[in-house]
């Protein structure tokens, strides 16, 4: 008797309560649910835990089928959207162990000396700038004063001193590549 029913009279007749019609479109539709998952997360035991999710999820709304609606896309539906929950939930969860090891990229050993050649350099390359400039530089980068506070030093804006600062950066990096220390 259920060969000869199509999909939407087997949910309509679950809906009304005949268990046997349930049974009947799992029959149908597993393998073809199965199979979509099956492709989208490549994993067998994954797939079959969401083909059967998307049975029991179709069971929970069987009352919300509209009797002049269509089972496949709704049924399929649900499968896509159980895939894509999986798929967000994983990007979530995606998290690195802080306990592995990690390669560090080398960092070249500087003798003492050659840090005292460069800190007399960057000292030089200070002394060209503008008094305002190098003040700035000096609160900002040396003595870390957030802009808001060296602006009230300087007595002038934050914008302007922002400014400032970058002007000075820029003409430090240029005097320091001059040089081959950048």
């Amino acid at each position: 008797m259920g060969a000869d029913r199509t999909d939407e009279e087997l949910m309509l007749a679950y809906v009304d309560g005949d268990e046997g019609a349930f049974r009947e479109l799992f029959e149908r539709w597993a393998p073809v649910v199965h199979g979509l998952t099956r492709r989208h997360v490549r994993d067998e035991d994954l797939a079959r835990e969401i083909t059967q999710q998307t049975f029991f999820k179709l069971h929970g709304a069987r009352n919300d089928f509209r009797r002049d609606g269509k089972l496949r896309p709704w049924l399929l539906t649900i499968a896509m959207n159980l895939v894509r929950e999986h798929w967000r939930r994983g990007k979530r969860r995606k998290h690195v162990e802080l306990d592995e090891k990690r390669e560090v990229a080398p960092t070249p050993e500087r003798s003492r000396l050659e840090l005292e050649q460069r800190a007399q350099l960057l000292h030089e390359a200070l002394a060209e700038l503008p008094e305002t400039q190098r003040e700035v530089v000096e609160l900002h980068y040396f003595q870390e004063r957030p802009y808001k506070e060296v602006a009230a030093i300087v007595g002038s804006s934050e914008g302007a001193v922002r400014v400032r600062a970058h002007r000075a950066y820029r003409k430090l990096q240029a005097i320091l590549e001059a040089r081959g220390l950048r």
